[in-house]
């Protein structure tokens, strides 16, 4: 090991890393996953040889995208930990949620591809990441919530919600499921 190898990176190099990141993610909502490097580079206001040193392969940067959409859902669910209402804070999670799997699944799966598999140990990390934010939520959530709620029935639904349609139909279907999952008393009233 280099001397130089344990210095933190160069201001102007997480600089650029940090451009290229937003670049990539705004060009994988606009395009897909097959977004051109020397786009990502141009609308960064970096070289290619700039972008090839942060990300050599596409996948390096389909990895980076989707790890920094996990990072931003997880901080939003621990951002609802101090919530004054723990259901409205798992719910308001779980609207964020479903649009995550509702939109980002081919970037998911494209950036954890392996050779006849597509559940990589990356994806696994990932997916445990989400599960241990919803299960923080859930807890906090559990006395308004039917006794037998597990967070893997809440994050279950959800994500059959959101693969089963688009976006906004998902959001409807979580905020119909907070009927069915809130405990007696918790429920809204009816209207006649």
């Amino acid at each position: 090991m280099s001397p130089n190898s344990k210095r933190a990176p160069r201001a102007d190099a997480s600089r650029n890393a940090r451009l290229l990141l937003a670049a990539a993610r705004e060009l994988v909502a606009e395009v897909g996953n097959e977004v051109a490097f020397d786009e990502v580079a141009r609308r960064a206001g970096v070289g290619n040889a700039t972008l090839y040193r942060h990300f050599p392969t596409r996948a390096d940067l389909l990895v980076a995208v989707y790890a920094d959409e996990v990072a931003t859902l997880c901080r939003h669910g621990a951002d609802l930990l101090d919530a004054q209402s723990p259901l409205d804070a798992l719910f308001s999670w779980l609207d964020e949620f479903v649009v995550h799997v509702a939109t980002k699944r081919p970037l998911a799966l494209a950036a954890t591809e392996g050779p006849g598999e597509r559940r990589t140990p990356l994806f696994d990390k990932w997916h445990a990441s989400i599960i241990a934010s919803a299960a923080e939520l859930v807890r906090r959530a559990q006395l308004s919530l039917r006794p037998d709620v597990t967070t893997i029935d809440v994050v279950a639904l959800a994500s059959g919600a959101a693969l089963a349609t688009d976006s906004t139909h998902a959001r409807r279907l979580v905020a119909l499921m907070r009927t069915g999952l809130a405990a007696e008393d918790e429920q809204p009233p009816q209207s006649s």
